[in-house]
């Protein structure tokens, strides 16, 4: 009798010492979650803070004429000079107003003997793959557009080129036909002969939007720790029933 007690006595402990367990393990899973999402709101409230001094830079960059130097990205630049037609390429699956088409890139040379890479905006295409073609002017022109700065563009899934298409701006497809650009990057012409319609807006996600991402993720973190307290307060409740029917 004294040894079925013991077994008794001893299942009983078990199945609170379970519950401990899980209460445990139930704190510790939310904990979890709501400092991740501290965490989170955190991070984006400082990539609004980055992004509002990058757009301040870019509202103060300067104006420049045939600059000699590496332009801030978001410079306005005015360039003098000739177009490289015959080294067009085309910058493919781009839209505008729902139409699908191509961004025309051309390589430049202003009066200063220095290569550029201009970006003259949208030509249609539609679904057709035939190859496009832009008419570029031959004659000395003035181009003006926004610089922009090489950068990571994300994956490639495939080859780059596809004949006179390429997925990604990348200096390289030039290389080894115009030779080495003075400078990494590109210009978005907005007004000029050769310019086309423009597509092209600076990929710059408003501060506004990462401040409202970071209030999200804060208010995750407020559901998250009222579930832990609402289940904590259950299971605790479990654990005093299972105690006071082991008494």
């Amino acid at each position: 009798m004294a040894r079925k007690t013991m077994i008794i006595s001893a299942f009983k402990n078990i199945k609170t010492s379970m519950h401990i367990r899980r209460y445990v393990v139930w704190l510790m899973f939310w904990v979890v979650l709501v400092l991740v999402g501290i965490s989170l709101g955190i991070w984006q409230w400082e990539r609004a803070d980055d992004k509002r001094e990058l757009l301040a830079r870019k509202n103060a960059a300067p104006m420049l004429f045939d600059p000699t130097h590496t332009p801030l990205d978001g410079a306005k630049v005015t360039l003098e000079g000739h177009y490289l037609p015959s080294y067009t390429l085309y910058l493919d699956n781009r839209t505008l107003n729902g139409r699908l088409g191509v961004a025309v890139i051309t390589p430049f040379v202003d009066t200063n003997d220095q290569r550029w890479l201009i970006q003259r905006g949208f030509l249609e295409t539609g679904v057709s793959r035939s190859e496009p073609s832009a008419a570029t002017p031959t004659n000395l022109v003035t181009i003006k557009g926004e610089w922009e700065a090489a950068g990571n563009q994300g994956p490639i899934y495939g080859p780059n080129r596809e004949g006179s298409r390429v997925q990604q701006l990348s200096l390289d497809e030039w290389s080894e036909t115009v030779g080495e650009f003075e400078y990494s990057g590109w210009v978005h012409a907005q007004h000029g002969a050769g310019v086309l319609a423009s597509w092209w807006q600076p990929n710059t996600i408003a501060p506004s939007r990462h401040i409202g991402y970071a209030f999200q993720w804060w208010g995750l973190s407020v559901a998250a720790f009222v579930v832990m307290l609402i289940g904590g307060h259950q299971l605790l409740k479990d654990s005093k029933n299972v105690r006071d029917c082991n008494d």
